[in-house]
């Protein structure tokens, strides 16, 4: 009988993504425990009823969460609960679904995207105005849900005020507000505040909870924090192939990084090992750290020929092709030496071109 083996260094880490990283050994305790036996498939399972209750403890007691497979599926099924085939989508020119998503909330959902050019990565009510117009016009694409991320592509993270304002807006426009909050974990932990501070009390209607770059093997969830705001999410998940038959095991790795505070531990150390790459690489000469460090994510320049001869010690890409701007992203599981590896492979490549 052929035995599975390891085939790779678990001890190399890269900065190309928290997606990268492995599970949690909280996480895969989880996955264990639930494991053995029969449970009801499809999300009638003793997990995903549990489930329930954890998520009202973090975002009230009106949230429901419908778990899925990844993050893509999280944001298309929930947008399109959220829409009629006639209806669009504002967001950041920057934002995941437009730029990430390989045209999924095109294809699968049919979702038209009014994208908004941003500064940071943030919308504004000001900017969402840009392309909250045409109302009642059949020529024009009716505006009807905002979407937001928290924290964003850049790495920045709105403020409960800033969210609260957006939402404020919307309800003026007769909008609805979504949050993609793949990380919403880090902008948390960034801020010190719990996860419905940046969600139900700042109006947001409904959020794609992440999991898979907080520490689970797989899995997200999309949440509803406004039943108006939602149709046919039951129908949609399903036909969108989001409905997984062995719940239980999404469910119970939500449940761990939910019921304690391993989220919590897991944002805080992906954020401060950020904070010490940027400084870190900040007083290196050659490397100029581009953006606002705020979550997990560093932007910097530094010449072409270094990022590269770096990349073949350490994995990460590059943002934007035409400034040679890259991105670094740290996980739960980078630790201070990980750091300091990095930042001394990059002050030895500069060296050697020097």
């Amino acid at each position: 009988m052929t035995q599975a083996r390891r085939r790779h260094d678990p001890e190399i880490k890269t900065f190309a993504s928290d997606n990268y990283a492995g599970v949690h050994p909280e996480v895969l305790q989880a996955i264990a425990l639930a494991n053995g036996g029969h449970q009801i498939a499809y999300g009638e399972d003793v997990y995903t009823e549990a489930l329930q209750e954890i998520f009202q403890r973090h975002f009230g007691p009106d949230a429901q969460a419908w778990p899925v497979f990844n993050g893509t599926g999280a944001n298309v099924v929930g947008l399109r609960a959220m829409t009629a085939p006639w209806e669009a989508v504002i967001c950041a020119e920057s934002a995941h679904v437009n730029t990430d998503e390989g045209g999924a909330p095109e294809q699968m959902a049919g979702l038209k995207l009014l994208t908004v050019p941003t500064p940071d990565g943030k919308l504004t009510p000001e900017l969402v105005d840009r392309q909250a117009w045409g109302f009642g016009d059949e020529h024009h694409a009716q505006p009807k849900v905002v979407t937001i991320s928290d924290s964003t592509e850049l790495g920045t993270v709105y403020t409960p005020e800033q969210i609260s304002a957006i939402s404020a807006h919307c309800r003026e426009l007769g909008l609805l507000l979504h949050l993609d909050g793949s990380r919403l974990i880090n902008a948390a932990a960034a801020l010190d505040v719990p996860l419905r501070a940046l969600t139900t009390d700042a109006g947001v209607d409904v959020l794609s909870f992440g999991g898979t770059k907080s520490g689970l093997m797989f899995g997200e969830a999309i949440v509803v924090l406004n039943p108006d705001a939602v149709r046919g999410l039951i129908y949609l998940r399903k036909s969108s192939m989001q409905l997984a038959s062995k719940m239980r095991f999404v469910s119970a790795q939500f449940e761990a990084l939910l019921a304690g505070d391993l989220w919590l531990r897991n944002a805080r150390n992906a954020n401060a090992m950020a904070a010490r790459l940027a400084a870190a690489v900040g007083g290196i000469p050659g490397v100029t750290v581009t953006r606002a460090v705020e979550a997990n994510a560093v932007f910097a320049v530094l010449p072409r020929e270094v990022a590269d001869r770096v990349r073949k010690r350490f994995r990460f890409y590059t943002w934007n092709e035409a400034t040679g701007e890259v991105r670094w992203m740290t996980a739960f599981d980078t630790t201070e030496a990980d750091v300091d590896a990095f930042a001394a492979a990059i002050a030895e490549e500069l060296a050697a071109v020097s």
